[in-house]
């Protein structure tokens, strides 16, 4: 069984994580609405011959 500090250790490894990726989805987000940012740019597609 883990002890407590094992636990604890993990627990901020794991409250990091979900900090930086909340702070990455808010930044897309924010540049999106901004306008500086096409997520759904057309370019990706392929053009009609």
């Amino acid at each position: 069984m883990a002890d407590r500090t094992g636990l604890k250790f993990v627990g901020y490894v794991f409250a990091s994580v979900t900090l930086a990726v909340v702070m990455a989805c808010g930044f897309v987000v924010k540049s999106h609405a901004d306008g500086r940012f096409a997520l759904d740019s057309t370019s990706a597609y392929a053009s009609p011959r």
